[in-house]
Parts: structure tokens; C-alpha cells; sequence
């Protein structure tokens, strides 16, 4: 069942990475994560088996009453998933770098078109999550407001009248809340403002971060932007003052395309070039090239340089070439050099046959 499960999930069309978002070109996608807690019951982290137990049974059983997810929703037991398939949900970016370890006691429950997903006992009790194509923040607060009203009303969440949700790290209390937004900003990067621009960001209270989250490295010019603080506003009120934030990069990233387009036009043009021959005639290749190769041909599609190469095509690129999406395709364990060489051989597949349809 949790195969099947598995192999639907990886024949879906991701709906964060549609190509129909507001400011697609830009924004790839929005996400709100919410931490809660249930009341008299330890955090995870300090948990016993009969705790965690507890709190997976009574969430799990809240989400099938409230039916807040959809009927057709997943629910993955961690025990019970192979470390390949634990990789697949992160690259998804359905699960966290830390839920990855998890075992008995921590579920994820996964609406069918992955738009929403709850970890149940990662570092809280409940980490909500709902993600949209696209620069879509008050949409996606919309969708997860709801459902966190819908779950409250079948749990019974820790919460204090002055601190507001009670969290397992301080630094969630108050709201519980990160929204960020992933962005593509090759040209920030190309141009040499980037690093202005993400202490820009941090002085106003924003971090920034890589790909797959804290921690992680800035691979294909995608950046993470988020709230840091979540005590002492409303949600609304962080929301608002991201989306502020966001637009002023998203106006930064147009005008440093259009100088280098202006100013520094075969630069770019090489950048481009460069990007598609990489990975239209490799035989081998890491994930961070290509990344990085599929960045260049992005700005290139961008900025209408392709007439063989659509934005969809690169956005499912940016999830395949990764390493447990190419050994789920390929159905077989690949070591770092075999998928090397899948990756290359995978890219080149896609890329000639778009050539051959137009």
C-alpha cells in the first residue's frame, strides 16, 4: 500500500512547481508552515513512546474526522518507509530535513496533489504546511488558516493568552508561522548584487536560505525567503510585511535581467549558451551543475531566448534530476556515479525529444 502510494505520488504533476503562478517567472512557489502543540502532552523531543503514540493517534484520527486534507488524502507511517522513498517526500519538499530521521510515532498525512501536508510529530506535535505555484501568500494563508480552524476544533492546542502558541523551539512561539517564498534570482547572482541584496533582506528582518531550507546551500540561483520573527504580530501582519519584501526583490531581479541585457548582452547570451550545451551534450553530471545548467536555461526561457524549451519542462527537471526521483525512474539503487551519468543521459532525453516536437 505505502509502494502504491509512493508511485502515485511520483507520477503527479507537482502543483507548487505549475507554471501558472502570479510572477512564475520569479517566484516558484509560496509556502506557510505552521507549528501547534497539543495541550498536556510533552513535546516530541522530550516524549516518551506512550507520548508520541498518544499524539499520533489523536491527530491522525482528527484528520480523518475533520476530513481537512480530502478523502483521498495519504498517510505515511515513517517506520515504515524506505530511506529512498523518505528522500523522494524531502525533495517534494513535503517533508523536513530533520522528519527524515523520524521513526516510530511520526506520520505524514498528504492531501493527493501534495498542496498540503502535515508532519505529525517532527519537532511539534503538528507542523501544517500548504504550498502554491507562484508569488501566492495570502492564498496559501487562506487555505492553511482553515484548515489549522478545522483541526483545532477536534484537538486541543497549547496556547497562552499573552505568548500565543506554545512551540518547541522559542523562536516559533507566538503565531508558530514561517511563510516564505522560493525565488529564482539568477540575475541578481550574474550581476554580483546578491549578496547585497540578501543583507538587504536580513535588515528587514528576513532569511534567507537555501533550496531545501535552513542549513542548506544556494544551489540554481533559488533562494528561501522567510519570517524570522513570529512573536509580537499577527499573521496577517507578517504575511504583509514578506509580501513587501518579496516584490522588492522580485523589481530588483527585472531590472538587474534588463542591465545585463542592455549593458553586458553577450555575457548573458554565454551564460544562456553555455547552460543548454552542458546539459544537451553531457554524458555525466552532479546534481549541482545541472541545477545550476537548468538556471541558465530558465533566465534564457524567461526572457524569450527558447523556442524549443518551455518553462514546465524545467521545472519538472529542477525535481527529476534529483537523487532519489532518478533511482525511483531508473528502479534500482545508482551510486553517486551512476547517477551521474542517468542524470546526463535523462536531461539529454528530455531536451532532444523537446527539439524533435517542434
Amino acid at each position: 500500500m505505502i509502494q502504491d502510494n509512493i508511485e502515485k505520488l511520483l507520477k503527479n504533476k507537482v502543483s507548487w512547481l505549475a507554471d501558472s503562478g502570479p510572477a512564475e517567472d520569479i517566484a516558484i512557489s509560496s509556502r506557510i508552515r505552521l507549528a501547534r502543540n497539543i495541550e498536556g502532552v510533552p513535546f516530541p523531543i522530550a516524549a516518551s513512546a506512550e507520548n508520541l503514540e498518544q499524539s499520533q493517534t489523536a491527530i491522525e484520527l482528527a484528520l480523518k474526522k475533520s476530513r481537512s486534507i480530502g478523502k483521498d488524502a495519504f498517510l505515511f507511517r515513517m517506520e515504515s518507509i524506505e530511506p529512498i522513498d523518505r528522500q523522494l517526500l524531502l525533495e517534494r519538499r513535503l517533508i523536513s530535513t530533520e522528519f527524515v530521521q523520524k521513526g516510530k510515532g511520526a506520520s505524514l498525512a498528504l492531501r493527493d496533489d501534495e498542496s498540503i501536508a502535515v508532519m505529525v510529530n517532527e519537532e511539534d506535535h503538528l507542523r501544517i504546511q500548504a504550498l502554491r505555484p507562484g508569488m501566492q501568500l495570502n492564498e496559501v494563508w487562506s487555505v492553511i488558516n482553515k484548515l489549522d480552524n478545522e483541526l483545532e476544533r477536534q484537538l486541543p492546542y497549547a496556547f497562552d493568552s499573552k505568548l500565543g502558541f506554545l512551540t518547541s523551539c522559542p523562536t516559533n512561539v507566538g503565531t508558530g508561522m514561517r511563510a516564505s517564498v522560493m525565488l529564482h534570482l539568477p540575475g541578481l547572482v550574474l550581476s554580483g548584487q546578491i549578496n547585497a541584496a540578501i543583507q538587504g533582506v536580513s535588515k528587514l528582518g528576513m532569511a534567507v536560505r537555501g533550496i531545501f531550507g535552513e542549513g542548506t546551500d544556494n544551489r540554481g540561483n533559488l533562494f528561501q525567503v522567510s519570517n524570522q520573527s513570529t512573536l509580537g504580530e499577527s499573521e496577517e501582519q507578517i504575511i504583509e510585511r514578506l509580501d513587501g519584501v518579496i516584490k522588492q526583490l522580485i523589481t530588483h531581479e527585472k531590472n538587474a535581467r534588463m542591465n545585463l541585457l542592455e549593458n553586458n548582452q553577450y555575457f548573458l547570451l554565454d551564460h544562456v549558451g553555455r547552460s543548454y550545451g552542458v546539459l544537451r551534450h553531457a554524458y555525466t553530471i552532479s546534481s549541482e551543475e545541472a541545477l545550476n545548467s537548468l538556471s541558465g536555461i530558465r533566465i534564457g526561457v524567461d526572457m524569450g531566448m527558447f523556442s524549443s524549451v518551455d518553462l514546465h519542462t524545467v521545472n519538472e527537471l529542477f525535481l527529476s534530476i534529483n537523487p532519489a526521483h532518478l533511482q525511483k525512474f531508473a528502479e534500482k539503487h545508482l551510486d553517486s556515479k551512476e547517477r551521474d551519468v542517468y542524470r546526463a543521459a535523462l536531461v539529454r532525453e528530455r531536451l532532444k525529444n523537446l527539439n524533435s516536437e517542434n
